[in-house]
C-alpha cells in the first residue's frame, strides 16, 4: 500500500547555468580588442605610436594566450588561405622593397591583424561575435559624440593630437569641437570619413541585432538613432555612397529568399548587375557635379591628384611593386613629404586598388582581388540560401547571416575610395566573418560552434 509522503519525488530544482566569470572576461576582451581596431586612428592621435603599439601588442598576445587555453574546435583545412596567399606576397615584398623598414612594420601589422580576426572568430559563437561587434561599435559612437560635446563645451574650438589645445602648436587636428556649429564632426577616430563609415557599419550591425528580435530592442533602438545620427553630422560622401550600396544588396538579397525555383532568382541577378553597373558608371561619369551639389569638389581634387602622384609612381614597378606598405609610414623618406595636402601629409592613396598596384604590383592586385572574391561569394551564398544539412529544406532564415555580405559591400565601395579596408577593422572584419562562414557554414550549429558549451563559459577541449 502506498504511503503519503511530504517530500517530493522530483528532482530539487537548481539554478540555471550562467555564463563563467572567465568566458565574460574573454568576451570583453574581444569587444576591446575590436574597439582599439575601429579607433586605431585615434589612438595614434591621442596617444602617440609607441603607446598605442603597445597596446595592440598587448592585444594580441593576450588573444593568443586565450585561444591556447581555451583550445577551441579548429580546422586548420578552412583558415582563409586565399588572403593568406595575398599576406604571403606582402611579405615576400620586403626582399625587392624601396622602404624595406616600413614593408617589414607594416606587415607585421598586416599579420597580427589577420590573428586576431582569426581569433575572434574560433572563440566566440556567430551570436556572440554579432553582439560583440555591436558592443564596440556602441562605445565608438557613444564616445565619439560625448567628446564632440565636451570638446566644444570645454575647449571651445578643436582638440589637437597629444590633447593640444593650440592650433600653434602645428599638431594635425584630432576632435573638431564643432558639433555645435553645424560643422563635421571627428568623434575619438580624428577623421569624419572613417566615423562616418563606422556609424554607417553600426546601423547595420544593431538592425540585424533588432531584426533578430534580440531582448534589448529598446536600446536597440536608440543605438540605431544615435549612428544615424553620427552618420549625418560626419557629413562623408563616401559614407552615404556605400550605404546606397549597402541597400541595393540588402534589397538583392531579401528577394534573392523569396525565390521558389531554381532559375527564379536569374532576373534578379540581372537586375541587381543592371542596376550596379548603371548606378557606377553614372557616378564616374557625372562626378564632378555630384561633388560639386554635395559640396566635396575639393576632396575629388584632392584624390584626382593622389591617384595620378601614385600612379605615375606605380609605373616604375608594375609587375611585382615597389613594397608593402599599408599605411605609408610619415617618417620613411620614401613618403616622408612626398604628397602633402592642406598641410597635412598623406599616408595612403585612397583607394585599395590604386594603393595596392603602388605597393604589390598587377600580381598584388590579382591576389587581393581574388582574396575578395572568395569573401564576397562565400558571405553572399551564406546570407542568400536557406540553412540545410539535412532533409530538412524549410529551416527559418536568421538575420545573423546578412552581416558578412552586408559587410562585404560597405569594404568593397570604400575600397575604392579609402585605403582603409586594407588595414586596421576592415581587414580584420574580412578575415574574422571570412574564417567563421568557413569554420561554422550553419548558426547554431556544429562542432565550431558548440552553442551551449560556449555561452555557458564551458571550456572547450579537443583530444
Amino acid at each position: 500500500m502506498a504511503r503519503f509522503s511530504r517530500h517530493p519525488a522530483s528532482a530539487p530544482p537548481v539554478a540555471p547555468e550562467r555564463e563563467r566569470t572567465r568566458h565574460l572576461l574573454l568576451r570583453g576582451w574581444m569587444v576591446f580588442s575590436l574597439f582599439f581596431a575601429f579607433t586605431a586612428p585615434g589612438w595614434v592621435l591621442g596617444f602617440g605610436v609607441p603607446v598605442t603599439a603597445i597596446v595592440g601588442g598587448v592585444i594580441v598576445a593576450g588573444s593568443a594566450v586565450m585561444v591556447a587555453v581555451i583550445r577551441p574546435p579548429f580546422q586548420w583545412r578552412r583558415l582563409p588561405w586565399i588572403a593568406g596567399t595575398f599576406i604571403l606576397w606582402a611579405g615576400l615584398s620586403i626582399a625587392w622593397s624601396g622602404w624595406r623598414e616600413t614593408s617589414a612594420l607594416t606587415w607585421l601589422l598586416l599579420v597580427a591583424t589577420t590573428f586576431q580576426g582569426i581569433a575572434i572568430a574560433s572563440v566566440l559563437t556567430w551570436r556572440e561575435i554579432v553582439r560583440a561587434i555591436g558592443a564596440a561599435l556602441g562605445w565608438v559612437i557613444g564616445l565619439s559624440l560625448l567628446a564632440e560635446i565636451l570638446v566644444a563645451w570645454l575647449v571651445g574650438g578643436a582638440l589637437y593630437a597629444g590633447f593640444e589645445t593650440d592650433a600653434a602648436a602645428g599638431a594635425p587636428e584630432w576632435i573638431s569641437g564643432g558639433i555645435f556649429a553645424g560643422a563635421r564632426i571627428d568623434g575619438v577616430i580624428g577623421n569624419p570619413n572613417l566615423l562616418g563609415m563606422i556609424a554607417l557599419l553600426a546601423v547595420i550591425v544593431f538592425t540585424i541585432e533588432f531584426a533578430a528580435r534580440e531582448s534589448r530592442r529598446i536600446m536597440l533602438g536608440v543605438w540605431i538613432g544615435l549612428s544615424v545620427l553620427t552618420l549625418v553630422l560626419a557629413a562623408s560622401v563616401t559614407a552615404w555612397f556605400t550605404a546606397a550600396g549597402v541597400a541595393l544588396v540588402l534589397t538583392t538579397v531579401l528577394l534573392m529568399r523569396t525565390a521558389r525555383r531554381p532559375g527564379e532568382r536569374t532576373r534578379y541577378y540581372i537586375g541587381y548587375a543592371i542596376i550596379g553597373a548603371a548606378g557606377a558608371i553614372a557616378l564616374w561619369i557625372w562626378r564632378a557635379p555630384v561633388f560639386t551639389a554635395l559640396d566635396r569638389t575639393a576632396d575629388l581634387l584632392d584624390r584626382e591628384t593622389i591617384w595620378t602622384a601614385v600612379l605615375q609612381r606605380a609605373g616604375d614597378h608594375l609587375a611585382v611593386g615597389g613594397g608593402f606598405a599599408t599605411p605609408w609610414l610619415p617618417w620613411d623618406p620614401a613618403f616622408q613629404d612626398w604628397i602633402v595636402l592642406d598641410g597635412r601629409q598623406v599616408t595612403q592613396a585612397h583607394s585599395v586598388w590604386v594603393d595596392i598596384l603602388f605597393q604589390l604590383g598587377i600580381v598584388g592586385v590579382f591576389l587581393l582581388g581574388f582574396a575578395y572574391l572568395a569573401f564576397v561569394w562565400r558571405s553572399w551564398f551564406f546570407a542568400v540560401d536557406r540553412p540545410r544539412w539535412d532533409l530538412r529544406a524549410d529551416r527559418p532564415y536568421s538575420a545573423l547571416t546578412l552581416l558578412p555580405t552586408l559587410t562585404a559591400a560597405v569594404l568593397l565601395v570604400q575600397g575604392l575610395a579609402e585605403t582603409a579596408p586594407l588595414m586596421g577593422w576592415g581587414w580584420m572584419l574580412m578575415i574574422l566573418l571570412g574564417s567563421k562562414i568557413k569554420q561554422s557554414p550553419h548558426i547554431g550549429e556544429g562542432p565550431a560552434e558548440q552553442r551551449l558549451a560556449i555561452e555557458r563559459g564551458e571550456l572547450l577541449r579537443t583530444p
